[in-house]
């Protein structure tokens, strides 16, 4: 779907985006980064608004500038507001539905049809100078939606919605991806993009850092220090096992539960001896899990190893 080749962006002295190298398949991706970090650079030489300094892009098999037939696959939602003030929500959906080749009357079916999806269907004929914040986040989403793209990218579409909001449209996105489309969610929210997207692309100062599911960046990271919640029926007879053979830096009980907090820097032994030492030692596990499962943590390892710091 995306292909990009070495591909760096350069604002005079400025590096936009640093030596990028990455294949996508179609599916969803949640592009994970700082602001400043390069998200909004990438998305405009995906889409088009931008050429590479240096390097190769391809979406759709295509370079996406001047490429009509291929940009009509894509639907945008940019980060800033892209609105006229005096004019309804109906007529300017229909109009950047017409950009994209359809007739009049299609188009403007499309857009009546985008709009409920995205809860404007009282307001659509009002002026978009009347709208909130939230209002035209919801209409700039809809223009993106109507003419039924193969691949919609969203910058920050959170962007002043109420929480009710923020659910209505993660269910839409969620649909959206379920129907089989494409979808690139560019947000510094990480919570956002777990509740959508089962892939991420981390991006920091311009570089890719990482790229793949949470899971498989959870792999990348096992062999870097990590903690471990075990809760189990006997805590300290394990815990005595775990400091006998050598494997952890520290361990923390929480008696409230029958817990213990391993810091380890060799995970993957303990994951690999721990069956047997529960067997022989009969010691029943009723949780088991890593500290660092979410997105947020994953983001904050990868962080520091960026910046050159001991984990």
């Amino acid at each position: 779907m995306i292909d990009l080749r070495g591909v760096t962006k350069l604002y005079g002295t400025v590096i936009g985006v640093n030596d990028i190298t990455m294949s996508l398949v179609p599916g969803a991706y949640g592009l994970v980064g700082p602001n400043g970090s390069g998200k909004t650079t990438l998305l405009n030489l995906i889409t088009g608004q931008l050429r590479p300094t240096m390097g190769r892009v391809r979406v759709f098999g295509s370079a996406p500038w001047n490429q009509d037939q291929m940009l009509r696959r894509i639907g945008l939602c940019p980060s800033v507001d892209m609105l006229y003030a005096n004019v309804t929500a109906l007529e300017w959906v229909t109009y950047l539905v017409e950009l994209h080749g359809f007739r009049r009357r299609d188009a403007r079916q499309r857009a009546v049809v985008a709009l409920r999806q995205v809860g404007l269907e009282h307001a659509m004929r009002r002026s978009l100078g009347t709208y909130s914040l939230g209002m035209r986040q919801r209409a700039k989403l809809a223009q993106a939606i109507a003419h039924d793209s193969d691949l919609m990218i969203l910058d920050e579409p959170f962007n002043g919605l109420d929480p009710i909001g923020r659910h209505e449209m993660t269910e839409l996105l969620r649909d959206w991806v379920r129907s089989g489309r494409s979808l690139i969610l560019a947000s510094h929210i990480l919570y956002e993009v777990e509740a959508i997207s089962p892939s991420f692309l981390l991006i920091r100062g311009g570089r890719l850092l990482a790229s793949g599911t949470a899971r498989e960046v959870q792999r990348l990271l096992a062999e870097v220090p990590n903690e471990i919640r075990i809760r189990c029926n006997r805590p300290q007879r394990l815990a005595r096992q775990l400091l006998e053979a050598g494997l952890v830096e520290s361990i923390a009980f929480e008696t409230h539960d029958n817990s213990l907090v391993v810091a380890t820097r060799r995970p993957l032994e303990i994951y690999r001896q721990l069956p047997a030492w529960l067997e022989q030692l009969d010691i029943r596990v009723d949780e088991f899990r890593s500290t660092q499962e979410s997105l947020q943590s994953l983001f904050t390892s990868l962080m520091r190893m960026h910046r050159g710091e001991k984990l």
